[in-house]
């Protein structure tokens, strides 16, 4: 599962609400949520936030969480 899938299963989110409400297919809104290869476009992620009235940033932070900059070697 994604970090995506995870955040919306924490909070109990119908994936298919938040198709119905944004545009985005069932079919990308599973494979957004299940399949870690899958790249989340950020106007996806900016709808997705909408739809479930989440600030963008929090929903940001949760799913990028864990990302650093590479060091200088």
């Amino acid at each position: 599962m994604t970090k995506l899938g995870l955040y919306l299963a924490k909070k109990s989110i119908n994936k298919a609400e938040v198709s119905r409400k944004t545009g985005i297919s069932k079919s990308r809104m599973s494979q957004l949520s299940s399949n870690e290869s899958t790249k989340l476009r950020v106007d996806e992620l900016y709808l997705i936030a909408l739809a479930i009235d989440v600030d963008p940033c929090e929903i940001f932070k949760e799913i990028c969480a864990g990302l650093t900059l590479k060091e200088d070697s």
